[in-house]
């Protein structure tokens, strides 16, 4: 008998109303903290209490399926694909999506082929700059390489919703690529701003985006629509980092170990390597002639290694200073292992500007936070104004590759803004290895293991 009366109470229309609008609220007005979504509380009133709509319009569809067997197979096909397509993009934009790992940046950590859950709950989601777009893909129509998949005919201002928590050192961070908002379009695979400094040694900056320009197809994309980059969040707002050796400091002291953290080394040997023992080391970059090998290896397989009688020496290569490392100073101060200390922005924080410090916080007052930035006559101009000093409006961090030698990562163009942030990388729900066949592709071991 409570049964009965339960099932009665649920199919209320008023009780369904009332469920459905406060799940609706909690969700889209007040997680979103946009007001204007208000207005989709009448269509839920009509759908659950007057029907206006279904009376008005919508019976005649009714009646096109009882007249139509094909009428209606199709609408049922249609009405499918839509609302799988609607809840799909909802679970997309607020719950999780789903990433591969596509190079061995994060070695040994995460590997190439790993199939990562990518919360989007633990930061806080973020809205989409840029919602008018083709669903499922990133920022490229389905068999194409260059027709883009969203319109900017609707642009929103950078919104994060509230997420469970902050941003912490040492988390693997999905993100969009910082660099990534002037591309080649035929040559994607490549930096824009790497290609670009090569035209400028060759033609100058004058004239080299005009050289660029006539080989190249140039164009933009939003923060959203930005290629999707994984890295370890080394630094968070208002640290300084610095890199000795290779190793990473924090506010002054050394970074927790991370396991699976690896660098290249220079192997002399005797006589060759076997593919064998190079397999049974785990080892899966390296390259040599078989007397001078360059390996990545953590500090373990380098130990294993060094203890191999055709093994003559070992060393962990070193980086010498050079420009291609963030901001590119025109004389070399910094190398890959030897860099710093940079501090990291925190939003709301004024710093003093100097012709010292500017080209560390050029890029984030013209591109990030959108000013106009000018120097002129040893003054320093931001939007025409004279400026000493600068107050960030967002949060900035640092992400490096697990695999310090072979990682694009911040040591290279810098820091990523809070408006990048896509996830937190949580668990691995598939491993494959593309050197081998179905099923011993498959990395079992790795299956649902967590990222650490």
């Amino acid at each position: 008998m409570n049964k009965e009366k339960i099932k009665r109470f649920l199919r209320n229309k008023w009780v369904g109303f009332t469920l459905a609008a406060v799940l609706y609220t909690l969700w889209f007005v007040i997680w979103t903290g946009n007001p204007w979504l208000l207005l989709g509380l009448p269509i839920i009133f009509d759908f659950y209490i007057t029907h206006y709509f279904y009376r008005f319009v919508w019976h005649r569809n009714a009646e096109m399926c009882e007249r139509s067997k094909i009428y209606k197979t199709i609408y049922e096909w249609v009405n499918a694909i839509v609302f799988a397509t609607v809840v799909a993009s909802l679970v997309h934009i607020f719950f999780f999506q789903m990433y591969v790992i596509p190079t061995s940046s994060m070695e040994k950590s995460l590997l190439v082929g790993d199939y990562l859950y990518v919360s989007k709950v633990t930061y806080g989601p973020q809205m989409p700059n840029t919602p008018v777009s083709f669903p499922f893909v990133h920022h490229t129509m389905p068999f194409s390489k260059t027709r883009k998949s969203f319109s900017e005919i609707i642009r929103w201002p950078y919104h994060r919703l509230k997420g469970l928590r902050k941003i912490r050192r040492n988390d693997v961070v999905v993100f969009n690529f910082p660099a990534g908002d002037t591309v080649l379009l035929e040559n994607q695979a490549v930096s824009y701003y790497d290609v670009l400094r090569g035209y400028e040694s060759s033609y100058g900056k004058e004239q080299a985006r005009e050289e660029l320009a006539k080989e190249y197809t140039v164009i933009s994309r939003p923060v959203d629509k930005r290629e999707n980059y994984i890295k370890r969040c080394v630094a968070i707002p208002g640290d300084t980092l610095e890199v000795r050796d290779g190793r990473v400091w924090v506010n002054g002291s050394p970074q927790e170990p991370i396991e699976g953290l690896q660098y290249m080394y220079i192997v002399q040997t005797s006589e060759p390597f076997s593919q064998y023992a190079v397999e049974k080391l785990g080892i899966t970059e390296y390259s040599g002639n078989g007397s001078v090998y360059y390996m990545y290896l953590t500090d373990e397989a380098a130990d294993k290694i060094r203890e191999l009688k055709n093994v003559l020496s070992l060393r962990r290569y070193v980086y010498t200073p050079n420009t291609d490392v963030f901001p590119q100073w025109e004389m070399p101060r910094w190398s890959q292992d030897n860099y710093g200390p940079i501090w990291i922005p925190k939003k709301g924080t004024t710093v003093q500007l100097t012709a010292d410090n500017l080209p560390l916080f050029r890029r984030i007052i013209e591109t990030y936070e959108g000013h106009s930035l000018e120097e002129r006559d040893g003054c320093i101009y931001i939007d025409g104004e004279e400026a000493s000093e600068y107050t960030f409006a967002m949060d900035y961090y640092w992400m490096m590759g697990d695999n310090r030698h072979n990682s694009a990562d911040s040591r290279f163009w810098g820091y990523v803004p809070e408006d990048h942030i896509v996830g937190k990388a949580s668990f691995i729900w598939l491993s494959l290895d593309a050197n081998r066949s179905f099923p011993s592709n498959i990395r079992w071991k790795r299956l649902f293991r967590k990222v650490r």
